[in-house]
């Protein structure tokens, strides 16, 4: 080859300037995406976040009033003339509590003012002076100081959510409660306390009345049978499909339907337990026997997917060091792989009970969705439990139900959290790493 047919060297610089700028070029390319991703990333979790804080915050917004009510002191006298020692339970209490406040305007005489006035009073104002009196008949005769509530709109007017400076057509609270309650404010009777009924009583009609009691000890019961049959179940469930059954169609068959029924949607579930449980073989409405045995056949694929998840987890050389030393297969399974495959087995028990606890649509379709006002005292009583009473409160129309939907919402997402945080202390604290 000559030399005319040889590039220079000047000709080589160029074309390796030209490679060198050309992969700058990609390079700068490839980092500007990179970085756009990360960017998309990170504005991803932000938005997330956002919406998460936003949703807390409306939430607690409305819940923050709820637990509080306003409460009116009252100077009562229990005559021995309207309370008969041997008939105290039927006695007349709404007029003894009306005395008193009719007693501090004597300028409302017309009829049509007085039930005006009796209407600030909460009902539960003659079922905490008619218990007070059951509890203690020796106060027959005295004369006592008690707190009594006052109804949901004077509550409400009290914390703001009904404003006086409102037209009175656009309000649930005339002029004249309005003036009354100020008075009342004046004599230094209104006070605002922490709300104990929302914890410790029932579902009522009246929300001032209403509680989240009933549907938590529901919502207990109820989890006591999904646990109770979901748990024992799925772990032998687990147990047989991944370290005893064969690997032929029939397993295999088994646990495609395992996949699918943990994608059915839950309302199916309730569908089934209204069809069998209830209409077959006629156990009650509305009790957390059937709720829990509904939710148990919801829980049942998370607990086993989990639980196949976590033997598979364990590693090989466990199972073949036990039979090494003449373990059989149930002891190798039993005293080795399942204590070991048992952080992630409960892990996947408890996700799964905390998606059992905020299931509505199953419980709605077996009757759930009734009307409670007593405390259950067992699986079989009729019963609510909290994601149905949110339901019920939701729908409401006094004003007042909305901060009580809040609160219930509130102590909901608390329990949730809670097993969440509990799921995650237990995988963390019983994790081995092999």
């Amino acid at each position: 080859m000559t030399s005319e047919t040889l590039p220079d060297s000047g000709t080589i610089r160029d074309r390796n300037s030209d490679k060198s700028a050309l992969v700058k070029a990609g390079l700068k390319r490839r980092y500007a995406a990179e970085r756009r991703f990360r960017a998309y990333g990170v504005a991803g979790i932000l938005f997330g976040l956002g919406c998460i804080l936003l949703l807390f915050y409306t939430i607690g917004s409305n819940a923050i009033p709820a637990f509080t009510q306003t409460m009116l002191r009252l100077d009562i006298t229990l005559d021995p003339q309207d309370i008969d020692p041997d008939a105290i339970s039927t006695a007349n209490y709404r007029k003894i509590v009306r005395q008193p406040v009719r007693a501090l305007f004597p300028e409302v005489t017309s009829r049509r003012d007085k039930r005006a006035l009796a209407a600030m009073l909460s009902p539960g104002a003659a079922y905490a002076v008619r218990q007070m009196v059951i509890d203690d008949p020796s106060l027959i005769g005295k004369r006592i100081s008690i707190l009594v509530p006052l109804s949901d709109d004077i509550d409400q007017l009290n914390k703001g959510a009904i404003k006086a400076s409102s037209d009175e057509t656009e309000r649930r609270v005339s002029n004249k409660q309005i003036a009354w309650f100020e008075r009342l404010q004046d004599f230094g009777l209104v006070e605002t306390v922490f709300n104990t009924t929302l914890f410790t009583a029932g579902d009522s009609r009246e929300p001032e009345l209403a509680g989240i009691w009933g549907a938590v000890v529901g919502s207990f019961f109820t989890m006591i049978v999904t646990l109770a049959l979901a748990f024992p179940i799925g772990v032998a469930s687990a147990v047989y499909l991944e370290e005893f059954a064969p690997k032929n169609k029939w397993t295999q068959v088994i646990e495609v339907n395992i996949n699918n029924l943990a994608a059915v949607p839950s309302i199916v579930f309730g569908l089934l337990g209204l069809a069998v449980y209830i209409n077959f073989f006629g156990l009650p409405r509305s009790a957390p026997l059937v709720g829990g045995m509904v939710l148990a056949l919801m829980t049942l694929p998370t607990i086993i997917i989990a639980g196949r998840a976590a033997l598979k987890a364990v590693p090989p050389s466990i199972r073949d060091a036990a039979r090494g030393l003449g373990a059989s297969p149930l002891q190798v399974t039993t005293h080795h792989v399942l204590p070991l495959a048992m952080p992630g087995i409960l892990t996947g028990t408890i996700i799964g009970m905390a998606q059992a606890l905020g299931e509505t649509a199953p419980l709605l379709m077996i009757g759930m969705v009734a009307f409670i006002v007593d405390i259950p005292g067992g699986v079989t009583d009729p019963a609510t439990v909290m994601p149905v009473q949110i339901y019920l409160w939701s729908d409401a129309p006094e004003r007042a139900f909305v901060e009580r939907t809040s609160a219930a919402i509130a102590v909901l997402l608390g329990f949730l959290i809670l097993m969440n945080t509990l799921a995650v202390f237990l995988r963390k604290k019983f994790e081995r790493k092999w």
